[in-house]
């Protein structure tokens, strides 16, 4: 059980200093997991912490490949709608 950071992340050490297992480290492109340290805070929090502090969509995955911040709950523009109004442009 792991978290995996993918291309998306841009970086920015939100999650650095909220991980309590110190399992995330910088990467040569990305943020990085120590998959054998990671627990997905289970046990200690709700959430991941990582996930919490992430602003980035799709950047954080849980252990079966699943986005924690899936396209649009963060900024509100989910892609059916952005879809829709590509259309009538």
């Amino acid at each position: 059980m792991a978290v995996k950071i993918v291309d998306a992340c841009v970086s920015c050490w939100g999650c650095l200093d909220v991980c309590p297992s110190q399992a995330i480290y910088e990467g040569d492109q990305q943020m990085m997991v120590r998959a054998d340290k990671c627990t997905e805070c289970v046990g200690d929090y709700a959430d991941p912490q990582c996930a919490s502090v992430c602003p980035v969509e799709m950047a954080i995955l849980d252990s079966f490949g699943i986005a924690f911040n899936p396209p649009g709950s963060l900024t509100g523009i989910y892609p059916e709608k952005l879809a829709m109004v590509m259309e009538q442009d």
